[in-house]
């Protein structure tokens, strides 16, 4: 009987770790692959016409890798589901009639709930992001300047250091739209949205923010992190990981991925005209003063008109987010089953965000 039950605790842990490592090797390493591939032809491309130092290089380098995603990710899915199809036929949780067309659902928006999606962008940057965003630029006002540097030092970050406001506008409304776009796409699209249905779905939600926050921390490999305190890569890393967690969770709840591109592509713009201000020369307090603090006295007026739609929303979060910590009843977990489906999510956090780094998803 003991040897029974020690074999059933085994097997489980097996399946949990073969569920996420299937995911990873029949979909996401191999989606990697190929996108990586598509985005060499840009990479190699664009520097034959434009500089690398021109303004337009960043501006066209991220529209056509947002465009690429967008096409790229149905396809290659639609390509994956013809060819895994009998591996995966006992993987699946859920119904998979077409991990493409789930895909692409994500991005519909239909005459009943598009100002409903819209609103959420709208909610979810002024009470999520922008706080989370603002505050730590409020206590630690270096951090501005660390994002700044370690930004604009990139090839496609030059259009941080154009003078011309207009040009700055086009860009950085071009480039931040497109890098949401593309990484809500992998992140939440691929990784959250169709990792659920392959294991636990709250699993699919922690392993994609800790990846999606990793890649915010390896900053700290950037020169300039030496320049300063180790912990500010981070605080980038708990920011990115907290909001991926709740993204995620709307991805999970609502199937609906352009409120994360709204949200997130509003805040990186909202920050990188922090960026450019400092850079040209205004202080903290004067870019707090015309450009945070309004956003935050809009960001409590909708707080209070949405109030009970927030608590409950943030209650129901809650409860979601807790059901990552309590048993898998779909495999019959134990305690000990759980704690090791953790770590695992973890160790499967690390790898994606190694794979994702090296080929610069």
């Amino acid at each position: 009987m003991y040897y029974s039950m020690t074999q059933i605790g085994k097997n489980r842990k097996k399946e949990i770790a073969v569920k996420r490592f299937r995911f990873f090797i029949y979909e996401l390493f191999w989606l990697f692959l190929i996108i990586f591939g598509l985005l060499l032809i840009p990479f190699f491309l664009i520097p034959l016409f434009i500089s690398e130092t021109s303004i337009l290089y960043g501006t066209l380098f991220y529209l056509i890798k947002a465009t690429a995603l967008l096409i790229g990710v149905p396809c290659v899915l639609f390509i994956f589901n013809l060819v895994f199809e009998p591996q995966k036929r006992d993987l699946i949780i859920e119904e998979d009639v077409s991990a493409a067309i789930g895909h692409i659902k994500l991005y519909k928006m239909t005459k009943k709930n598009y100002k409903f999606q819209i609103l959420y962008g709208i909610l979810i940057f002024f009470l999520v992001f922008l706080p989370i965003d603002f505050f730590p630029f409020l206590l630690l006002p270096d951090m501005l300047e660390y994002q700044a540097v370690a930004i604009s030092s990139k090839t496609t970050g030059i259009y941080l250091l154009e003078n011309n406001y207009f040009l700055f506008l086009i860009s950085v409304i071009v480039i931040q739209l497109s890098v949401s776009i593309s990484e809500e796409t992998i992140y939440r699209g691929v990784i959250t949205k169709r990792g659920s249905e392959f294991f636990f779905k709250y699993s699919a939600v922690i392993i994609s923010s800790l990846s999606w926050g990793l890649a915010h921390f390896a900053y700290f490999l950037d020169p300039v992190s030496s320049l300063y305190p180790v912990w500010y890569p981070f605080i980038w890393f708990i920011q990115a990981f907290f909001i991926g967690i709740i993204l995620s969770l709307l991805i999970i709840r609502r199937k609906w991925i352009i409120p994360a591109i709204i949200a997130h592509a509003i805040n990186n713009i909202v920050s990188a005209h922090a960026v450019w201000g400092l850079l040209q020369g205004y202080s903290f307090t004067l870019i707090s003063l015309y450009l945070y603090y309004p956003l935050l006295i809009i960001g409590s007026i909708l707080f209070i008109w949405y109030y009970p739609q927030i608590k409950e929303g943030f209650s129901i979060g809650l409860d979601m987010l807790k059901n990552y910590f309590k048993r898998d009843n779909t495999i019959e977990e134990t305690k000990g089953d759980a704690l090791f489906r953790v770590f695992f999510d973890i160790i499967m956090g690390l790898i994606i965000f190694v794979i994702a780094f090296i080929i610069t998803i």
